[in-house]
């Protein structure tokens, strides 16, 4: 077989892979932009162990309508600016590959409003092919929800533990949050 460059709509859905490996990580990299965006409430939830949804909404600074279908993009991220910023990182994510790496393998949408927009944007994402940028109506803060997880790569989907395995992966990562961040208000619904 020749040598050749992989598509891009594969080359996402490997990288999808080295972050999102199961219905946690997806929890887990969420969770990590709401702690960055500085929220102060945070709810998760959560059915069918995180394969048929996930929903994480915070209180968090917000997403600019101007940029949020950059910010579902690779290597997209308001962390860094230059390579000298990475030897005093104090953010939990940085590399800009979770919401893009999410949107690649699932039904993704976000809904997000900054401080002083009004209103805020919706936008859809589904096996990385973006959909349209919506006006919508929201407190401050980003909602991301995910559905159909590995909808697109099904041989993902072989490779996850049972449901109730997978929904205590969740809770737990949920709970060591909780316990390292006292002063968020957390809400876990499954």
């Amino acid at each position: 077989m020749p040598i050749r460059i992989l598509p891009d709509h594969i080359a996402s859905q490997i990288a999808a892979g080295e972050v999102i490996e199961r219905p946690a990580s997806v929890v887990k990299e969420l969770v990590e932009n709401a702690l960055d965006a500085g929220a102060d409430a945070i709810t998760v939830e959560v059915l069918g162990a995180g394969k048929r949804l996930i929903r994480v909404a915070d209180n968090g600074v917000g997403i600019p309508r101007e940029e949020l279908m950059l910010a579902v993009s690779r290597h997209a991220t308001s962390k860094l600016a230059r390579a000298e910023d990475l030897t005093h990182i104090r953010t939990l994510g940085f590399r800009g590959e979770a919401l893009a790496s999410i949107g690649s393998v699932s039904r993704m949408e976000v809904e997000s409003r900054a401080e002083d927009a009004d209103p805020g944007a919706r936008l859809t994402v589904e096996g990385g092919k973006l959909g349209d940028l919506k006006a919508h109506g929201m407190p401050r803060g980003t909602r991301v929800t995910v559905q159909d997880l590995f909808f697109n790569v099904p041989a993902r989907l072989k490779f996850l533990k049972p449901d109730n395995t997978e929904r205590r992966h969740i809770e737990a990562l949920v709970t060591r949050y909780a316990l390292a961040y006292p002063d968020i208000r957390w809400e876990l619904v499954v």
